[in-house]
């Protein structure tokens, strides 16, 4: 027999049908979305069957004698040795450096002369450089044996006295100056030589002056690693955001932070990577 429906029965009943699709629908699982598999097309094809076939000897690998230059490497740029300050100027005004040029082959910030900086620019960098805090002791947190050194002259690894000295953990020895936390605290006792080995590689912009790949740094302090390879968001500012300025190679740059520091240095070098 044939059924005949009212135009408001039918609307109803289709009404009804799409409710139960959509439940239904709903119900299904969902489809997973998986990460980008990573392939590498040099290992693609057919597998090689003897260890000749996965070697290779060219292009030579450069030699560099690790301590020849009373320990730093053969070809490292010597930025400070302890016999002058040859290589280094004001960074307010590109006169002298005045720090203090001290005869166990250090060199001491001279308070309120101002930062000083590298005549070089550097981009990419291993850096190598020692510092101390002073004894004896005066003041607390941020004005506590405080200084700083600038990659590309605008990237902060803090340097500060934090023995029994608790500051905001953004702004502790070995962070990345309000911006990443060191992963340790590792600092020597106050008054003995700290060091640093810094890996650093500069950010990269485009024509329009937008930053298309950021900088990014590996810190060391004293043999234990307290930054990995972290990524750096702009520069490193007291007050307010990071700011991203269109830069190719700049200076190292150390501080003078004005509250008579006194922070010393020592064996500086870098390596051009």
């Amino acid at each position: 027999m044939k059924r005949i429906y009212s135009s408001g029965l039918l609307f109803s009943l289709l009404f009804v049908a799409c409710q139960e699709k959509a439940k239904e629908e709903s119900m299904e699982p969902e489809t997973p979305v998986w990460d980008e598999v990573i392939v590498h097309e040099e290992y693609s094809g057919t597998e090689p069957t003897t260890p000749e076939e996965t070697e290779f000897y060219e292009p030579k690998v450069p030699v560099v004698n690790p301590t020849s230059q009373n320990g730093a490497p053969s070809d490292a740029i010597i930025l400070f040795d302890g016999s002058s300050l040859d290589n280094w100027i004001s960074a307010k005004d590109s006169t002298a450096a005045k720090w203090h040029l001290n005869d166990d082959g250090s060199m001491t910030v001279n308070d309120k002369t101002g930062d000083i900086q590298t005549k070089q620019n550097f981009g990419n960098i291993q850096l190598h450089i020692e510092w101390r805090s002073p004894l004896p002791v005066q003041r607390e947190g941020q004005n506590r044996g405080n200084s700083g050194i600038f990659l590309n002259g605008l990237y902060e690894v803090q340097v500060l006295d934090n023995n029994d000295n608790p500051t905001y953990v953004n702004g502790q020895v070995a962070s990345i100056y309000k911006q990443h936390v060191p992963l340790a605290m590792a600092s020597v006792p106050t008054g003995d030589w700290n060091s640093y080995d810094i890996i650093y590689h500069a950010p990269e912009f485009n024509d329009e002056g937008g930053k298309i790949k950021s900088g990014t740094m590996t810190v060391i302090h004293n043999g234990v690693l307290v930054q990995d390879h972290i990524e750096i968001k702009g520069t490193t500012p007291y007050i307010g955001w990071p700011k991203n300025p269109v830069h190719g190679k700049g200076p190292l740059i150390l501080q003078d932070h004005g509250d008579d520091s006194r922070v010393s240095y020592r064996n500086i070098w870098v390596r051009e990577l």
